[in-house]
């Protein structure tokens, strides 16, 4: 089954423009080493690997083949039957031998009354609208998997290159720290603990490395690949789409797939119901044969019918039963319109506070520090500032861009959790959305 053929294309709009992707500035070329193997990888390639190849979304092929089985079984009528009886054969008197046996030819069948086959076809039908919504379901999942996958990439990134600034950062102290000592005014113990920093930075970036060649594999493992090709993937941090007032974003939640399946399913229950009100119409079995005297060696035709009696209270138990389990869907989606409502606020609000960190960092906090940072450096070359205060900023300085990248990373997994919700992109920069949309409306 195709990428194109079960996702709409609201659902590949949701890939393509997710909540970072749409900001990213970046550019989307793929290039390629002189090994063949991929150096960059954007989230639209991903996704188009993904639901080329992710194992849960091939089932479905299956699944439907399944049921178009069952509704060629689904529409045949009746069968016929052949029968062949024998009577007053082998036995005592005049009626030993086959003499005065009499052979009887039929030909039986059953007529189906109550439109039975009308109400089966109708069971296959809302059964493929039922696994049409689940495709659409499963489709979100996966999107939404490999998309925060690609978001861990993106963030291991990130961290790598804060742990690169953090030992090119250790090893300008400790050059300031030598210069010091030769020039007589550093105690040796303050020169081991630079050093020792020196270690720790680059202990932190092998550290870092590990954490993004496993988020590549990750990343890779969606579309069934042990190992990545590409080396990094494309995209920012520290873009974020608008915000959406948090009754909106339920609108859409009412209307997703998630909640449009019990749609189907209650459709489909419905169906139930109707063939099962059919069955309380009793067929009627129909008959017509030959029969033949051996000893006057005369023919005659025989013909007979036959119909069960009260079959309508035999089969009020079914009908309850269906009545029950429509009305079981209906609360269903109930609970599940509560559940999401829930998990909605959740991202909604954690999205909020992300990125609420992010800009007070980004805008106050690492600002004053990077300014506390130098104004530490400067005083420390001029012997007003001891090492470990002038390691202190430093060392505030990177925390306080570990804690912006993390709490970015945050903030854009939670803007794919609302996206997997309301089975649509949240808005973007226009200049980066836009285009993708015309062409999907095309």
């Amino acid at each position: 089954m195709s990428y194109e053929f079960f996702v709409p294309k609201v659902l590949r709009a949701l890939g393509q423009t997710s909540v970072f992707v749409g900001a990213c500035t970046l550019a989307l070329s793929v290039q390629a080493s002189s090994n063949n193997e991929i150096e960059s990888l954007s989230l639209a390639t991903a996704i188009e690997r993904t639901m080329q190849q992710h194992p849960s979304l091939q089932v479905y092929t299956i699944r439907q083949s399944a049921i178009d089985a069952e509704g060629r079984t689904a529409a045949l009528s009746p069968g016929y039957e052949l029968g062949f009886e024998v009577e007053n054969a082998a036995g005592s008197g005049e009626f030993s031998g086959i003499d005065g046996a009499e052979f009887s030819v039929s030909l039986s069948s059953v007529l189906e009354m109550g439109d039975k086959l009308a109400a089966r076809g109708a069971v296959i039908n809302e059964k493929r609208a039922v696994l049409l919504a689940q495709q659409k379901i499963q489709a979100l999942s996966v999107l939404g998997e490999v998309t925060r996958r690609y978001i861990d990439v993106l963030a291991a990134q990130a961290q790598l290159s804060l742990a690169d600034e953090s030992v090119t950062l250790a090893k300008k102290t400790y050059d300031a720290v030598a210069k010091r000592a030769a020039a007589g005014v550093m105690r040796d113990a303050d020169i081991n603990r630079a050093q020792a920093a020196v270690y720790r930075a680059q202990l932190t970036w092998q550290n870092q490395q590990q954490q993004r060649d496993y988020a590549l594999i990750a990343l890779a493992m969606m579309w069934g690949d042990s190992h990545a090709e590409f080396q990094q993937v494309q995209g920012e941090l520290l873009h974020f789409s608008d915000d959406i007032d948090f009754n909106s974003l339920f609108e859409k939640v009412k209307f997703s797939p998630a909640i449009m399946a019990f749609a189907s399913q209650s459709q489909l229950r419905q169906a139930e119901l109707r063939y099962a009100k059919t069955r309380s119409s009793a067929d009627i079995s129909w008959s017509v044969g030959v029969k033949q005297h051996q000893s006057s060696d005369d023919v005659a035709l025989s013909a007979g019918f036959s119909m069960p009696l009260f079959s309508g209270d035999r089969n009020q138990g079914a009908v309850d039963a269906a009545i029950a389990a429509k009305a079981e869907v209906s609360l269903n989606r109930d609970i599940a319109l509560l559940a999401l409502r829930n998990e909605l606020y959740r991202a909604y609000s954690s999205r909020k506070l992300a990125i609420a960190q992010v800009k007070q960092l980004q805008q106050q906090i690492i600002p004053t520090l990077t300014a506390a940072m130098a104004d530490s450096e400067l005083a420390y070359e001029q012997g007003n500032y001891s090492y470990l205060a002038y390691l202190s900023a430093s060392e505030e300085l990177l925390f306080a861009k570990r804690a912006m990248l993390d709490a970015a990373t945050s903030a854009l997994r939670f803007g794919v959790d609302i996206e997997q919700l309301i089975a649509e992109p949240l808005p973007v920069s226009q200049h980066a959305s836009s285009e993708f949309f015309q062409g999907s409306a095309q």
